[in-house]
């Protein structure tokens, strides 16, 4: 049940309606006509735009427009009052049962209420994490962890079908220095002096990777040139940061379903076969690119290179393939992959990547539409830096990982669902501060204990209710009578509730999942708020003395509870249902 759309339905036939006898030009396109929350609550539940949006397209003054629209709804019989304001907007106000009716929906729905299908089954792919398999994961690929998987929940919930994947960055120069690094760990193990020279990974993690490479090589490889060792030692480093990092993605609950590795795509013709897509949409050519700005022309030497007429596609400048010695620039395998991800047939693409990929946008949108012909859409999401305090201070850097703080780092300080509810607390493209400290304290001013908090206060009406001996299943609250819930503060917290089904839309639409997490708490907002009225009137209190009165208010608190429960789903968060 989706409130907003069923008004906006209204609206439309309204429109309809006027069209046929007249009062509208026929034809009219009417997919800019919206049903939302106004900006003032005092101004009405809901408002339109419909005679603001058909003004110019009707050639009729949009007072007029709205003045019709009005005397048309008010024979809906959910709607009790349609009055036009300033210069064409309609503000609407519903009949309370409609407010009432929406307990019903919640509860026969449960976690499902609010599910769309808006998606209508397309495929998704969303890309996230996909950290270099040099070491354990660090804060900054915690909140891009956070964020993608809460975009795959949401996007999932609105009727999206997804794919969740990890690109393993294992083709390039990193994965070298971590073999060089991990052989050095190896000597180690062998009673060796390990030489951790500038610009090796210097981490104790490597140190049980170099334990394991003397159980399998023993001291075999001591002493060896590094031709014999570096391809084995590499693959079998690689091998076991990439279990680290599932295990690091376990541990904040992030299940990846497919893993890709950029050097398979190396010796396999796939990047050799993306290049010459685009040379045959005429987008591949030799040439020379003007010097980098900031370079002056003795800092600059002009080579020919093998270059990809990105600005066809939206980019400021074409982008190497190509390098004058015949080898792959870092951009030709990235957009072998995502050709790869076109051709497995997804409809949509999303990356989610750190902020430092900012100059990585507009090239990569362009491949993918030259790739794609323009079907197949890429979303690039950027995550901004995450800053960690505690006691009012920067917290310190992790010894076992050498110069930053890991992901194990920050959940076992605050624990796997404080740390996914924080992460979205802020969009992703601005930063984030992370104080473990206020992350943890039980006040308001901590959105995940707050809305946990409201989720255990609906858990203990429940408790409370049977020990009173009054029924509180689902089917027996459905079956309460809903018109006891007349008073403002109830029907403020219904009209909330009414709110969800259309902010997962506009969230899922967007690719933002932190409007769920501000959605959660305006919700928790309103309980506590009526909670708090029912200490000082106690006709708001959910447990009455008549039994058959306290049912339709605990219906009510459990519907808001159904609501909690579905949003920290989508945010993979584990409700709470007794604060201790």
């Amino acid at each position: 049940m989706n409130l907003f759309a069923d008004i906006r339905g209204a609206v439309t036939d309204a429109l309809g309606r006027m069209a046929a006898g007249g009062l509208l030009p026929a034809g009219l396109d009417l997919s800019a006509v919206s049903v939302e929350p106004p900006r003032d609550a005092a101004h009405g539940d809901m408002a339109t735009n419909a005679a603001m949006v058909l003004a110019k397209p009707a050639g009729m003054a949009p007072r007029d427009i709205a003045t019709a629209l009005a005397a048309q709804l008010m024979e809906d019989p959910r709607i009790e009052g349609a009055d036009v304001a300033g210069p064409g907007f309609l503000n609407l106000r519903l009949a309370a049962p409609v407010w009432q009716g929406l307990v019903d929906a919640v509860l026969e729905a449960g976690t499902g209420f609010g599910r769309s299908q808006i998606g209508r089954g397309e495929r998704v792919n969303i890309e996230f994490v996909s950290a270099n398999p040099t070491g354990p994961m660090h804060v900054g690929h915690v909140r891009g962890a956070v964020v993608g998987d809460a975009l795959s929940n949401l996007l999932a919930f609105a009727g999206w079908d997804v794919t969740r994947e990890y690109y393993i960055n294992d083709g390039g120069a990193q994965v070298d220095v971590l073999a060089r690094s991990a052989y050095e760990r190896y000597r180690e193990a062998n009673g060796l002096e390990p030489a951790i020279r500038e610009g090796l990974y210097p981490g104790d993690y490597l140190i049980p990777v170099g334990e394991a490479l003397k159980e399998k090589y023993g001291a075999g490889l001591i002493d060896q040139p590094e031709e014999v060792w570096l391809a084995d030692v590499r693959e079998f480093a690689t091998g076991m940061m990439m279990q680290m990092i599932r295990e690091d993605l376990a541990a904040l609950g992030v299940k990846m379903d497919v893993y890709s590795s950029e050097k398979a795509l190396y010796g396999t013709g796939q990047i050799e076969a993306a290049i010459e897509e685009l040379r045959a949409a005429g987008l591949i050519y030799e040439g020379v690119l003007e010097p980098p700005k900031g370079k002056t022309p003795e800092d600059w030497e002009p080579r020919e290179q093998t270059l990809f007429r990105s600005t066809a596609h939206g980019d400021d400048v074409d982008r190497p393939v190509k390098k004058s010695d015949g080898s792959w620039t870092y951009f030709a395998p990235d957009i072998a992959y995502h050709y790869n991800k076109v051709k497995r047939g997804f409809d949509q693409l999303i990356d989610i990547f750190g902020a430092d990929h900012g100059g990585y946008v507009k090239r990569m949108k362009a491949a993918v539409a030259a790739l794609s012909g323009g079907r197949v859409p890429l979303d690039i999401k950027l995550i901004q830096l995450v800053k960690l305090w505690k006691n009012g201070e920067p917290f310190k850097m992790s010894k076992r990982a050498g110069t930053f703080v890991t992901l194990r780092d920050v959940v076992e300080e605050a624990g796997a669902d404080v740390t996914r509810f924080i992460m979205l607390t802020r969009k992703n493209d601005v930063a984030l501060d992370f104080d473990f400290a206020k992350v943890l304290e039980q006040s308001k001013d901590n959105p995940v204990f707050y809305v946990q908090y409201a989720n255990a206060r609906v858990n203990s009406v429940l408790r409370k209710a049977r020990e009173a001996g009054i029924a509180v299943d689902d089917g027996d609250l459905r079956a309460a009578d809903h018109a006891a819930l007349a008073h403002p503060a109830e029907i403020a917290l219904l009209k909330k509730i009414a709110e969800w089904p259309r902010l997962v839309e506009i969230a899922a639409k967007n690719n933002e999942p932190h409007r769920v997490a501000f959605y959660l708490y305006e919700l928790a907002s309103e309980l506590h708020a009526l909670w708090n009225r029912g200490n000082d009137e106690t006709e708001l209190r959910f447990v009455q003395a008549d039994p058959a009165l306290s049912q339709a208010k605990i219906a009510l608190a459990r519907a808001t509870g159904v609501v909690i429960c579905a949003g920290l789903a989508i945010l993979g968060v584990t409700p709470v249902e007794e604060m201790r």
